[in-house]
């Protein structure tokens, strides 16, 4: 894992810890570092280094990150290819490694908040592969997610459905 995937994970995990049910921002972060530490990092440094675009930290910084996210210092550097800190089959490998894509995905839509905290809710659930898997087989079966999003979420289901009218009658119109 690369260092700006493990601070995007540590601000994930952070926020959830903290009773935000998401993620802290960078500026968050920054803020939090700078009452709780009493030490700056910007926002900017910490985006730099979350995109790789500055790839490796000073050893104040590093030390000041890992007492923030209460870790080890050496967690914060990249790993190398392969590499993992226990014994772990190929399957885990690539649940964490489908963990991290959820992640990545809610990150990208965190301005639509229902499928933001949807993808973290799969990446954070102990067996997401078998989340994933369930979710095709749902998507498999004729109507079933209307039926389930009525007896489940009855409001979104409603929305849905208003949504699916309003397009209907868009296209009508053309």
């Amino acid at each position: 894992m690369k260092l700006g995937e493990k601070l995007r994970y540590l601000r994930l995990m952070e926020g959830t810890l903290r009773g935000l049910g998401r993620e802290m921002t960078q500026q968050e972060t920054s803020r939090a570092i700078q009452k709780e530490a009493g030490k700056a990092l910007s926002q900017s440094y910490l985006s730099q280094l979350e995109g790789g675009s500055r790839p490796h930290l000073t050893n104040s910084t590093r030390m000041l990150l890992a007492r923030f996210f209460k870790v080890h210092p050496g967690y914060l550097v990249d790993d190398p290819e392969g590499y993992h800190t226990e014994l772990v089959s190929a399957a885990r490998v690539l649940e964490d490694t489908l963990d991290l894509w959820l992640i990545g995905g809610a990150e990208r839509f965190r301005r639509d908040p229902k499928v933001c905290h949807a993808l973290l809710q799969v990446a954070k659930h102990e067996d997401s592969r078998r989340c994933i898997v369930l979710l095709g087989v749902i998507l498999e079966t004729p109507s079933l997610v209307e039926r389930l999003m009525e007896v489940l979420k009855p409001e979104a289901a409603l929305e849905a459905s208003e949504e699916r009218e309003r397009l209907r009658k868009g296209r009508k119109a053309k």
